[in-house]
């Protein structure tokens, strides 16, 4: 059962089988190998190298800058931690990169025209380009534009300006609208009408080169950037960030990343003073304010003091206005924290509630303190009251100023909580292309790619390779026959046409053909008749030729042959033997019309006589079916040795079937290579069906060269050996 098994298809995998059919593609596998590789060679020449530009960034403890007084710390929103995260999303933010784009005109593209594919080799490649005609527009060498302003109506976006250089500096724009206008170097081009404006700064060109100029919109170019921009932390927690940008242009490159951490350092600090401007505003406010308080307050004690004749303040009553002098002063600067701590904290934080507890406190004392006030005498009553009005204002007044100045040397002072690390710099190497990377994956996929078509031609190919396959099928193969040497153009529709076994030619078909007549010879031994039939399975396979040839050489031999060309739908038989076509024939035998004797038609050839078809019936079956073709072949045996006839292919009518009763043998005639094996099959199954069989087959039109780009083994009959007579020396 083992050994069964292994006769299974695709049981086993045949590794010498592999090897052979890899060997046999040897030349494609290396071609495509060596093509690949050198057009890879070519792209990698060609392509511009991208450099990555990279600068690194710490993340600091946020603060307002030098350090801040206890008194502040709170009323700025004190420290906190860089959130790494939160930065790199404020680093590729709009915010950020709009600016920037802004500022280096990133929204506006303008190259030079390109002629597809041809101008990246000739410039990578350093090579002369064609810079002549109408191939002057295209770019050969590095030309060089420069745009500055470039403004144009929304409905131009993403559409494409032409500039055409021309001599001295001047240039023509075309517009997307067909309008032409006429430019000069570092002079303003506008249309107040249209609504654009352009100006070139520098164009390094030749006459009547081409350039393509576009603007897009801010929001495609900012998904351009940032698709291309990486920020990322170097280390989980390490709060360094490495901003990335890989370009061709190194400069544009290093342009780019300075001016993004530049923008993003400039937002970073105006972040970081903004509580203290916040803070700083509040109290601008209130100094007004204050400043007229204590003017109303001193204004108020003057005139007391006139009014009553300059009264003294006793000591007790001055030791009562200095304390609550100092609570008032507490209390307003409680007041003032408040109104900031609102910003940064909700009534319910432990800081506002000490904060409030604190202000509860001192009210309770300033409380206390009226209370023993009021028991003063009247006009120390009174003084108390105002000199503690005066005084508190003063105090607030003064605390003003202080927290003013205070506050504006953090706001100038205010550095931010991001430093620069690394400054922008270039990889000394370019990132890509990989030049030996790409080099070798393209290498190998060329040579994956061609063995998978040589597997590919080999194990999808169904046509006849070699005998064995026909032997496989049950059929006997009679003989191999070669390809000619010099092979007949059946497919020509006019004139006649030669028989290569009448000539003197050594080619090995006639080796072939005399090996099949003696095949033919013990293969018929106990045949009915002495009549073979040759057909096919489409047409083209070459069983006319097979015929007319094997006749000519059985008859060059002695015995008489007979060769029918019983193909009477197309048969060409004739053109090999000069014969007017309508000649009566095979068709006007069986019809009655004619008897044998009549259409006999005696070649050139010695005992080789020829009946062609006749003309072309309308009803080729129906007279074969006849008995009068029986009786046709049994008069024909009688007087010839050997009957030959050239039946049409089997699968495209059924008049092979039918002669095949009559016949001593039917061959089938298989070309090598361009016949199908489901083809052959299918004729097999037919003649099974109809109660006959095949007697073998001829593998014709052999080429060894072409088993060997298939993988496949060649045949023993496909070596032969030129053995002539010795010329005298």
């Amino acid at each position: 059962m083992a050994d069964e098994n292994k006769d299974d298809f695709g049981s086993d995998i045949d590794i010498s089988e592999i090897f052979r059919v890899l060997w046999a593609g040897k030349a494609i596998i290396l071609a495509c190998g060596l093509l690949f590789a050198v057009l890879a060679i070519i792209n990698v020449q060609s392509v511009k190298p991208v450099y990555e530009i990279d600068a690194l960034l710490q993340l600091e403890s946020k603060n307002g800058g030098l350090s801040i007084p206890m008194g502040l710390d709170a009323l700025v929103g004190g420290q906190s931690s860089a959130n790494s995260t939160t930065e790199v999303e404020i680093l590729t933010s709009r915010m950020i990169l709009d600016p920037v784009i802004t500022k280096l005109g990133l929204d506006i593209s303008a190259a030079p025209r390109s002629f597809p594919l041809l101008s990246r080799v000739v410039t990578g490649l350093k090579l002369p380009g064609p810079d002549f005609g109408m191939l002057r527009k295209y770019s050969w060498r590095n030309d060089i534009i420069s745009v500055g302003e470039f403004e144009i109506p929304d409905d131009w976006f993403r559409k494409t300006f032409l500039i055409t250089a021309g001599e001295n500096g001047a240039y023509t724009l075309e517009t997307p609208d067909g309008q032409v206008f006429e430019g000069m170097v570092t002079q303003r081009l506008a249309d107040a009408a249209l609504g654009f404006s352009l100006q070139v700064n520098e164009l390094d060109a030749p006459s009547g080169r081409e350039f393509r100029l576009m603007k897009r919109t801010m929001r495609d170019t900012y998904d351009a950037l940032d698709l291309k921009l990486k920020v990322a932390e170097t280390t989980r927690g390490s709060s360094l960030l490495r901003v990335s940008f890989p370009d061709t242009d190194v400069n544009r490159g290093i342009k780019i990343i300075e001016e993004v951490t530049n923008t993003y350092l400039t937002q970073n600090i105006a972040r970081s003073s903004a509580k203290a401007e916040s803070s700083l505003k509040f109290i601008r406010s209130q100094l007004p304010v204050s400043e007229q308080a204590v003017t109303e307050a001193q204004d108020a004690l003057n005139l007391y003091r006139q009014k009553e004749k300059s009264v003294d303040i006793q000591y007790e009553t001055r030791a009562l206005l200095e304390s609550a002098s100092d609570i008032q002063k507490k209390l307003a600067e409680l007041q003032l924290d408040e109104e900031q701590m609102k910003e940064n904290y909700t009534v319910n934080h432990p800081v506002y509630q000490a904060l409030l507890t604190q202000r509860k406190g001192l009210m309770e004392l300033l409380n206390e303190l009226n209370s023993k006030a009021d028991n003063l005498p009247e006009t120390q009553k009174d003084v108390f009251n105002l000199s503690r009005n005066l005084e508190v204002a003063q105090k607030v007044y003064l605390e003003l100023l202080s927290r003013e100045q205070e506050l504006s040397v953090m706001k100038a002072s205010s550095i931010g909580s991001v430093r620069v690390i690394d400054s922008a710099q270039a990889s000394a190497k370019p990132i890509s292309p990989k030049k030996a990377r790409s080099i070798l994956i393209s290498l190998l996929a060329g040579l994956g790619l061609s063995m998978a078509y040589v597997f590919w031609r080999s194990w999808s190919h169904k046509g006849i390779i070699g005998a064995d396959q026909l032997e496989k099928m049950g059929l006997s193969v009679f003989a191999t026959v070669n390809q000619a040497l010099s092979p007949v153009d059946t497919k020509r529709t006019k004139g006649n046409l030669p028989i290569l076994a009448t000539g003197t030619s050594d080619d090995l078909v006639l080796e072939a053909l005399r090996s099949l007549r003696t095949s033919l010879h013990f293969g018929m031994l106990d045949a009915k008749t002495n009549s073979v039939m040759f057909t096919s399975t489409a047409p083209g396979a070459g069983k006319s030729f097979i015929s007319v040839n094997l006749a000519t050489v059985i008859a060059q031999s002695g015995p008489r042959v007979c060769l029918i060309d019983a193909d009477l739908r197309r048969g060409y038989l004739r053109r090999f033997f000069n014969v007017e076509k309508g000649t009566p024939g095979l068709a006007e035998l069986l019809a009655k019309e004619k008897s044998i004797d009549e259409v006999l038609i005696t070649t050139s050839v010695d005992n080789l006589t020829f009946i062609p078809t006749g003309r072309m019936p309308p009803n080729p079956s129906e007279l074969l079916m006849r008995p009068d073709f029986n009786k046709l072949v049994e008069e024909l045996n009688s007087r010839f040795d050997l009957l030959i006839f050239d039946a049409p292919p089997t699968l495209a009518v059924t008049d092979p079937v039918i002669m095949s009763r009559f016949m001593g043998a039917s061959i089938l005639v298989v070309r090598h290579i361009e016949t199908a094996t489901g083809e052959v099959e299918a004729v097999r199954k037919i003649f099974a069906t109809a109660g006959q069989k095949l007697t073998g087959a001829i593998l014709n039109g052999y080429r060894a060269s072409a088993v060997k780009k298939l993988g496949g083994q060649e045949q023993y009959s496909s070596y032969r050996y030129s053995y002539q007579k010795e010329k005298d020396s």
